[in-house]
């Protein structure tokens, strides 16, 4: 299985490149220690292309093993496809304290690795993503699934892990787009 273990779906070849305008490549992720979803699209302008996207199966007899694997496999993802931004869904306590804690140890390989890369990680409460993405907060799994189809025509998605990641891509691509716009409105009204 190539990228050390991760299953990788990938719409569009990476030398298949618009003309014109810059762009942006996005990575989400979406953390969990047995399965780390991921997913890359492009943003140029206002649109929205797939690029690839996955899951990370964590392997090893021990937890320090099985969080090494997710690193390696996440630092492949990211010499892959090279993005330029990311973004982790932020995890919420439960009444399984043991569980909660061994997902934040995930959840840090998770913002880890893209900040050793030297990217700036957005992170977004799970019902932020689902708002942004379907338009409530509490939507579930199909849903998402079923908008991220929406956004990205024709994405073959590797699994439900993987459709939160991109989940959480466009919602970061919508906020970074925002807040750039935002920013151009000041340094106009500036001028």
């Amino acid at each position: 299985m190539p990228l050390g273990g991760c299953s990788p779906f990938v719409l569009d070849g990476l030398q298949q490149k618009e003309s014109g305008g810059a762009k942006m490549r996005v990575l989400g992720i979406d953390p969990g220690l047995r399965n780390m979803g991921w997913g890359v699209i492009e943003v140029s302008g206002s649109r929205l292309r797939h690029v690839a996207n996955g899951v990370c199966t964590s392997l090893g007899a021990d937890l320090p093993l099985r969080l090494l694997s997710l690193h390696t496999q996440l630092t492949e993802v990211l010499q892959t496809y090279a993005p330029d931004a990311a973004a982790v869904e932020q995890t919420f306590v439960n009444r399984d304290g043991a569980g909660t804690l061994k997902l934040g140890q995930a959840r840090g390989i998770a913002v880890l690795v893209p900040a050793q890369a030297g990217l700036t990680v957005g992170e977004y409460a799970p019902n932020a993503v689902k708002k942004a993405i379907v338009g409530v907060g509490h939507a579930d799994k199909g849903q998402i699934a079923h908008m991220v189809r929406l956004h990205l025509p024709g994405v073959e998605l590797a699994g439900p892990d993987a459709a939160d990641a991109l989940a959480i891509a466009i919602c970061h691509a919508h906020h970074l787009q925002s807040a750039g716009h935002l920013q151009a409105a000041l340094l106009k009204a500036g001028a």
